[in-house]
């Protein structure tokens, strides 16, 4: 996280940046400000009590479809930190067969380690590509060895063979960075990318924090192999492989394990379904305890092995979120709670708030299917009765059959639309096609009364 942009991002400015993507869901938007604010104002600190300051993690309680995913994602998009996205029910407790928990904070690693990874790339790339013309141009145009002359003749006929030697290299690496030689093929060779290994079943070697492709590749010597390809795609192979050599993975391995320990953020989705009833079980069930008492110690700080070092778990900020239709927040085991002191609730989406979520986020519906017509010159536009409409449809048919929030937009401007998505390359013309909330209402009224069928359709 670049804490001069974190500086600037006061929670009110990380608010209306959410405003951009998620709307309503004031409450929540405040929270996970305040939480991301918090990181930067820990780093500022100076004493001791640095240490001391632990994340208030949050659970977002609500029903499907309200932003609760949506909030967390944006957010780490916003501060630039490692984020991973978790569903709790993959996991089992220790003895089961599955993913233990701690893997998530190697995911989490693994995550930071690509983020890096990338942006040292980025840094390198210029460099590398000089380097890549090089190697292409000593294939073209191989450099002259200047022998040691026996005689001042022989110097003067090498001397003029190697000036001529480098002005044919200089007018050639004209050509090469103008793209004129872009289609030539050329043979070069390639480091070959060595097989990984699938070993132990589900739970792999890097489960156990054990980085067993680079121990096999000390192991291997790397092969060459020969490849033939254009110009063009050999400068992109080639100034991969340089940048790779340029970059200091040790350096790179150090800066992403401070990230995820000072700047990580883990959403763990679904935790309502392992809060299990207090009857104790069998079956599925029997374990949801387990995950709980598995999660404990890496909320609330552990130490995590992987196989890029041990990761301290202690100033990771965990968000969970969960619909808590059958179980209530008060069924995970008050351990579990305690660790999750913040609890925001996330509200229904009303008509209005159907209407708002169609026009005016930046990835609004109605723009996104304005978007793919657009690519077959056609042009769609939404009557502003056809809006409402829409908006109300969705409410009814969340309020009779299952209530899944603004993806029930997603349904019912599918089967709106579908006639218009299948016939626009063949029937229809490059014309503007209109919306009207007449051509709404007749469309799915029939399947809105009808409640079997919109229980199935929509």
């Amino acid at each position: 996280m670049n804490l001069d942009q974190m500086q600037n991002l006061t929670p009110s400015k990380i608010v209306k940046e959410l405003d951009k993507y998620i709307i309503g869901q004031h409450e929540a938007k405040r929270a996970v400000a305040i939480a991301l604010r918090n990181r930067w104002r820990r780093q500022q600190v100076i004493e001791d009590i640095k240490e001391e300051i632990m994340p208030n993690n949050i659970i977002l309680i609500g029903p499907t479809g309200v932003g609760k995913t949506e909030i967390a994602r944006r957010l780490a998009k916003l501060a630039g930190a490692p984020f991973i996205k978790v569903e709790a029910s993959k996991y089992t407790e220790v003895g089961y067969v599955g993913r233990d928990v701690e893997s998530m904070i190697r995911d989490l690693t693994e995550l930071a380690i690509t983020m890096v990874r990338t942006e040292k790339t980025e840094e390198v790339q210029e460099k590398a590509e000089t380097m890549a013309e090089e190697k292409i141009l000593d294939i073209l145009i191989p450099p002259v060895k200047r022998p040691v002359p026996a005689n001042s003749e022989n110097q003067s006929d090498s001397s003029q063979e190697a000036y001529q030697n480098e002005k044919t290299r200089d007018w050639m690496r004209e050509k090469l960075q103008k793209g004129e030689l872009d289609e030539r093929m050329i043979e070069f060779d390639s480091q070959s990318q060595s097989a990984g290994m699938q070993v132990l079943g589900p739970m792999g070697l890097d489960d156990m924090g054990i980085n067993f492709q680079e121990i096999i590749s000390n192991m291997v010597p790397k092969k060459k192999k020969k490849r033939k390809t254009t110009i063009k795609e050999a400068k992109r192979v080639i100034t991969q492989e340089e940048a790779q050599k340029l970059i200091d993975m040790e350096a790179v391995q150090k800066e992403a394990i401070k990230r995820v320990q000072e700047s990580g953020i883990v959403f763990i989705d679904e935790i309502d379904k392992i809060a299990g009833n207090s009857k104790g079980g069998h079956g599925p069930d029997v374990s949801r305890e387990g995950v709980q008492r598995d999660m404990l110690p890496i909320v609330e700080g552990s130490t995590v092995n992987t196989k890029y070092g041990p990761v301290k778990t202690d100033h990771i900020l965990f968000i969970a979120s969960g619909a808590f239709h059958v179980s209530k927040p008060s069924d995970l085991i008050p351990e579990l709670q305690g660790r999750f002191p913040i609890r925001v609730e996330l509200k229904s989406l009303t008509e209005e708030d159907f209407i708002k979520i169609l026009t005016l986020p930046q990835n609004a519906l109605l723009k996104q299917y304005s978007a793919l017509l657009k690519t077959e010159n056609v042009e769609i536009e939404f009557h502003e009765d056809s809006i409402k409409e829409i908006a109300r449809t969705a409410a009814a048919v969340n309020e009779e059959v299952e209530n899944i929030g603004a993806r029930r937009l997603h349904t019912i401007l599918t089967t709106l639309l579908e006639d218009f998505l299948f016939d626009v390359p063949d029937i229809i013309p490059s014309e503007k096609i209109e919306i009207t909330g007449k051509l709404v209402h007749e469309r799915l009224d029939k399947i809105v009364k009808n409640r079997d069928l919109s229980k199935y359709i929509l």
